[in-house]
């Protein structure tokens, strides 16, 4: 049956890694409880228009099942909390983190103490300094009243380090909006966000996130750490991103708007400074005969 087949060889794997000493996971986190939550989710996923809506888990090839399942459990990540989310394209199934994963695998791989964003309004008063191209001494006053969702100039993160290290990462409305660009629902030609959307009726949280996840992938990028939580990190963001992209590429040749669920991506132009070799797991090939969960 794929859900034993699948879960054992998973769980065999992530077996391997701890014996070997290559992975250690939080005090609070299951990886058996954060598998059987993502086979409840997975078992009601389904493909998308151009595969007729078929489950993914009957569609989907038991390779890339497995490996969406360990992408997410080395992560540490639990799509019950709302970590990441199941994402397909034709055959093949892909683990993609949500903004509160992204922040999670952040605070777990750097041992960041926090990670906070904030919006800049007309109106507020923002100093820092650039020291060797990067945002420094960061200082924000900010009145009430010059909270408003349609005076927002920009945002800024923060993540602090044990040591009191603080990295800060600022964008402009208009950068932020170029990331927004990105997302399947943002339209042909469009300029700023549509009223009543998400991203106008959200905006200052929908700003925040923008520039977290920007600041989160850029500080975890520039981590030298090549343990086999970053291989999987960046692993998985290879083949969510190279999913997302195919699907956009389907969709726009049959039609000029692409309507499908939103799905933010943030724009970094800094690449990870290596790849690392990601693991692959090799089920045996069995029929696929999908059954209701056994937990």
């Amino acid at each position: 049956m794929v859900k034993k087949d699948t879960v054992d060889i998973v769980a065999a794997k992530v077996k391997q890694f701890q014996e070997a000493g290559e992975l250690h996971f939080p005090a609070n986190y299951s990886p058996e409880n954060a598998m059987k939550s993502a086979w409840l989710i997975l078992q009601a996923t389904k493909a998308g228009k151009n595969d007729n809506y078929a489950p993914v888990l009957t569609h989907c090839t038991k390779d890339s099942i497995a490996n969406a399942l360990l992408d997410m459990v080395v992560q540490g990540l639990n799509p019950a909390k709302k970590q990441g989310y199941f994402i397909c394209y034709g055959k093949q199934l892909a683990f993609q983190r949500s903004y509160f994963g992204t922040m999670a695998v952040t605070k777990r791989v750097t041992n960041a103490k926090a990670i906070d964003g904030m919006v800049i309004y007309e109106g507020d008063d923002v100093d820092y300094e650039i020291v060797n191209g990067r945002v420094v001494n960061l200082k924000h006053k900010q009145k009430f009243g010059n909270i408003n969702k349609d005076k927002i100039l920009g945002a800024y993160a923060t993540i602090e380090m044990p040591d009191g290290e603080v990295y800060t990462e600022i964008m402009t409305m208009d950068e932020i909006r170029q990331a927004w660009s990105q997302s399947q629902m943002w339209g042909k030609d469009q300029k700023k966000e549509k009223q009543g959307s998400t991203h106008d009726d959200f905006k200052q949280e929908m700003a925040k996130k923008t520039v977290i996840g920007r600041a989160c992938k850029k500080f975890l990028n520039s981590s030298d750490d090549g343990s086999l939580v970053m291989q999987h990190i960046n692993g998985s963001d290879e083949r969510s991103e190279e999913i997302e992209v195919q699907k956009e590429i389907a969709e726009n040749a049959n039609s000029e708007y692409i309507d499908a669920e939103y799905n933010e991506i943030i724009d970094d132009p800094e690449p990870p400074k290596r790849e690392q070799p990601e693991e692959k797991l090799k089920p045996e090939p069995e029929p696929v005969n999908v059954g209701g969960p056994e937990f």
